[in-house]
């Protein structure tokens, strides 16, 4: 995860789709991006020209091409849904909700992995306790993932709730006045 204290890396764009990292006065690729992400490096990338930010775009390039060399994480009905909330009046909800349910997930996957640490730690883990943990953690992850599941079924309804709040208190605000 970034750093909130570190300043952002400065990584500039060229017309000619290079990409120049000014923190090393060098050249770099998307894979050297990738590395930064995957290090938890906090970074900006902008138009060498404009100034513009391109950071969304050019980390949007890197899982594309995540997703067109190997098991794509993203099938073909969840990209097709993400499309149709474009332009949709649940767009900008459906941004703050994925981004929870990620996070939420981050958070299960590292509890799971302090869970496990003792046991691989110890040198003397052979192939048959390895087995015997992860049976025994099957029912642990089932409760985690239905935890996870009711977490973010909970966080969309709170939202769809907001949203009809928000809703009434707007359309009250056009009825006509009261005649008395």
């Amino acid at each position: 995860m970034p750093n909130a204290d570190q300043p952002a890396r400065v990584i500039k764009k060229y017309p000619n789709r290079r990409l120049y990292d000014t923190e090393t006065s060098a050249y770099i690729t998307l894979v050297d991006v990738k590395a930064l992400v995957m290090e938890g490096r906090r970074f900006v990338v902008q138009d060498a020209k404009t100034g513009a930010d391109l950071t969304r775009s050019i980390l949007l390039q890197i899982i594309l091409e995540e997703e067109a060399g190997g098991v794509p994480m993203l099938s073909t009905a969840m990209l097709e849904q993400l499309i149709r909330f474009y332009g949709h009046a649940m767009q900008g909800m459906m941004g703050t909700y994925l981004e929870k349910t990620v996070q939420a997930f981050i958070d299960i996957q590292g509890r799971l992995a302090e869970q496990s640490r003792g046991l691989y730690d110890g040198g003397n883990f052979n192939p048959e306790m390895w087995s015997q943990f992860l049976s025994g953690q099957a029912p642990l992850l089932q409760g985690m993932m239905g935890n996870y599941l009711e977490q973010s079924q909970k966080l969309y309804l709170q939202m769809q709730e907001q949203v009809q709040q928000q809703t009434k208190q707007m359309l009250g605000a056009f009825q006509p006045p009261k005649k008395g």
